[in-house]
């Protein structure tokens, strides 16, 4: 159980900083992409990351440019995706139909190991146009975030016994 919440961590700790490298568009011409309750596209949070990474104009252009280039790819994944949410939903505000829950769940996991695969390699493009230092910077800003999520997970109550 732990192990998979590590990974979890990890992987939610990859989309939050490659989502805020993402963020780095210094104008607002791109229309941003929603999708795993963050923000895809260039507003958002990078503000803040721009901020503590000191990122230099050229490097807000290059990140502008990789979001944009990965737009057409990323754009029908999401939409995929929000598609079978709603056809989910319909299945918790209608009728219950265990089978088709199902295969609706399966059509969803390829989906996500589709836009993890695609997110990551996006976010290593952008990483990659970091300096040492805010690479660094980075890696202190994750380490920071996981010291607070694992505070956070021993502070929740303990599970009820199992019988």
């Amino acid at each position: 159980m732990k192990s998979t919440r590590l990974r979890f961590l990890i992987a939610a700790l990859v989309v939050v900083i490659g989502t805020a490298l993402a963020n780095a568009q210094t104008s607002a011409d791109a229309p941003p992409m929603r999708g795993h309750g963050l923000e895809f596209g260039m507003g958002g949070h990078m503000g803040f990351f721009a901020r503590e990474l000191n990122l230099t104009d050229d490097q807000k252009a290059q990140m502008k440019d990789i979001m944009e280039k990965e737009h057409p790819t990323m754009k029908p994944l999401f939409q995929k995706e929000r598609k079978i949410d709603r056809q989910l939903r319909a299945y918790v505000e209608g009728t219950y139909d265990p089978v088709k829950v199902r295969a609706l769940a399966n059509q969803k996991a390829k989906l996500e190991v589709e836009l993890t695969v695609q997110q990551t390699r996006i976010h290593n493009e952008m990483y990659q146009l970091l300096t040492s230092d805010q690479q660094a910077k980075v890696k202190e800003l994750e380490a920071n975030r996981e010291a607070r999520m694992q505070q956070h997970m021993q502070n929740e109550p303990p599970p009820p016994p199992s019988e």
